[in-house]
């Protein structure tokens, strides 16, 4: 039985030291980070690694194409920022669409051949004037009906080409005014707000198979508590008005948002009624002491997970051929008006 967790790894290939952590603790998935890649070859050998530590698991990445990106040229190509597709929806809204599902196609594609099947992607906040740019030019715009038009495209291009999408960061984080990597951010407006304009995409987009959480106090529902800890975000908000009834994971526990003991984090996050926690540094110390808090994945939280890997299929056929890389690339700079 697999365990309630998602861990990184330190390096590009697996010391013996993880490779027995990995095979005791049974992770659910694991991440990996710019520090895990060096080139195309050792990424398949990590992600073979990784995976023939608990027979076989998820493997998830932040490929979002502008400055969230691991994979990087000279060994992949950049993606562009979604508010590149946002700016262009707002004159050509049907090549946006276009343009965003072939992006996520082609991103699909990148992954896929590295043996990587899960993306944090997309994100639905929507910024507001004076918000902290950690989301900035990430989200597609500043209007929900945008972010939500280009998110059910992106997710579309990424279930196509075989990688589950992860829609990010539930119920959102467009408000913050602080980089939750580092502060815990607080957020004043009223459930009626939030309501109309942040959880609206959530919302639109819930049948999406995974979502991750925001370490964002909303005070107007749980002043004491960050989404991703809080049992009345989760309950009234994620999986009540929202209607996300998919595979809810936390973001990174060891986000400075959060405080008190790793292992006090990874057992609010669950028991707020999160399916699965996110560790993502790769620390040895802290990965164990999350894992002492993280019990077998079972119930509710296993049918979650087995619902949304049902999603994985291999790559489909575009316009009624075997999707071409090259072509896809070339339609994708001419809707762009140059180089992707």
């Amino acid at each position: 039985m697999r365990s309630r967790a998602i861990y990184g790894c330190a390096g590009t290939s697996l010391s013996a030291a993880e490779v027995d952590f990995f095979r005791d603790v049974k992770p659910w998935g694991f991440i990996l980070f710019a520090r895990n890649i060096s080139d195309q070859a050792q990424v398949i050998a990590l992600v073979e690694e990784l995976r023939s530590t608990v027979g076989g698991a998820p493997v998830l990445i932040d490929q979002e194409g502008g400055r969230v990106a691991r994979l990087k040229p000279p060994h992949w190509p950049a993606r562009p920022p979604a508010a590149r597709f946002g700016l262009l929806h707002q004159t050509d809204p049907q090549a946006a669409r276009e343009a965003t599902y072939l992006n996520a196609r082609l991103i699909a594609h990148d992954l896929s051949t590295l043996g990587i099947n899960v993306d944090c992607l997309p994100v639905l906040d929507v910024p507001v004037s004076g918000s902290h740019d950690i989301i900035g030019d990430r989200a597609f715009a500043h209007d929900p009906a945008t972010v939500i038009a280009l998110g059910r495209a992106q997710i579309e291009g990424l279930m196509d080409g075989g990688v589950l999408p992860v829609m990010k960061h539930i119920p959102g984080h467009g408000r913050a005014g602080a980089d939750s990597h580092l502060a815990l951010p607080r957020v004043s407006a009223s459930a009626a707000e939030l309501s109309a304009s942040d959880f609206v995409t959530f919302r639109s987009l819930s049948q999406c198979p995974i979502a991750m959480t925001a370490h964002v106090v909303y005070e107007s529902i749980d002043p004491q508590r960050p989404a991703t800890t809080s049992p009345k975000v989760v309950r009234d908000v994620i999986r009540g008005e929202i209607g996300f009834d998919g595979l809810l994971m936390s973001d990174d526990l060891s986000m400075q948002a959060l405080d008190g003991p790793l292992s006090v984090r990874a057992k609010a996050a669950l028991f707020a009624g999160c399916d699965l926690v996110l560790h993502c540094n790769g620390n040895m110390e802290e990965m164990r002491e999350v894992a002492s808090e993280v019990k077998v994945l079972e119930g509710v939280a296993l049918k979650r997970s087995e619902q949304a890997l049902a999603h994985l299929s291999v790559p489909v056929a575009l316009n009624g051929a075997p999707f071409d890389a090259a072509a896809a690339q070339a339609r994708l700079d001419a809707l762009l008006g140059g180089t992707a």
